[in-house]
């Protein structure tokens, strides 16, 4: 019999990054050292969590290394200007590897860039020197929004969670029923007795949490969507 491995408890500065990071974590890409020092410096002062690399490869191997963190919302503050792959590459190569909210900034870049950058999806793109103001509002709404992804990802798992423990005829069943067919008509289609058709139902509803037929019809529109298992 193998033994259990034991936890090691946890540090006093892991915990203090654990409540960072439960705040937000700043992921900062800047091929600049004295401005990735600084706005470690600042990002940490206004009490989030921040990660520094110095190129966004470097960035890439960390997130194929597949790097533990703590919980919590997160961000991604990228500079566009940068040596190998810049930021608008970056960018792209995220949007299938990582849902990530991007921010990047620039000192240098005009419109055209600005412009590609939020059709691929950025949330912003800020201009150096960064105005504390103006980079903190913006970090702000890219960690709210990374916080709605990872409830709404979390949903899904719980959603998926619940319909593994349908049977195939307890499925079968709900589809019907969320399609509208009457408890007579199910029986019919499946040749089985009308109370074994409501007793299916009932556990179907019961095992999902809906407490209605329009609930059931949510749950199962929301298990066709990217991410949950179908029905």
């Amino acid at each position: 019999m193998v033994a259990p491995a034991l936890r090691r408890p946890i540090t006093a500065d892991e915990q203090r990054r654990a409540e960072r990071c439960a705040r937000g974590l700043v992921i900062v890409i800047d091929d600049d050292a004295e401005i990735l020092a600084a706005l470690h410096a600042l990002i940490e002062l206004e009490g989030y969590a921040c990660e520094t690399y110095a190129s966004a490869l470097a960035y890439l191997r960390a997130l194929q290394d597949g790097r533990g963190r703590f919980p919590g919302p997160r961000c991604l503050l990228c500079d566009v200007k940068l040596p190998e792959l810049d930021g608008l590459e970056l960018q792209r190569r995220l949007a299938t590897l990582d849902d990530t909210p991007v921010l990047l900034m620039s000192g240098a870049s005009g419109a055209p860039e600005a412009v590609s950058a939020f059709r691929a999806g950025a949330l912003d793109f800020l201009i150096k020197p960064l105005d504390d103001e103006t980079l903190f509002a913006a970090v702000g709404r890219a960690l709210a929004a990374s916080a709605a992804r990872q409830r709404e990802q979390a949903r899904r798992r719980d959603l998926a969670a619940r319909l593994a423990t349908l049977t195939e005829r307890e499925r079968e069943v709900a589809r019907r029923v969320a399609r509208g067919e009457r408890n007579q008509d199910i029986a019919a289609a499946l040749g089985i007795a009308l109370r074994t058709v409501k007793r299916h139902r009932q556990q179907a509803m019961h095992k999902l949490g809906a407490a209605t037929l329009v609930d059931l019809v949510h749950l199962l529109d929301a298990a066709q969507g990217p991410g949950t298992q179908t029905l």
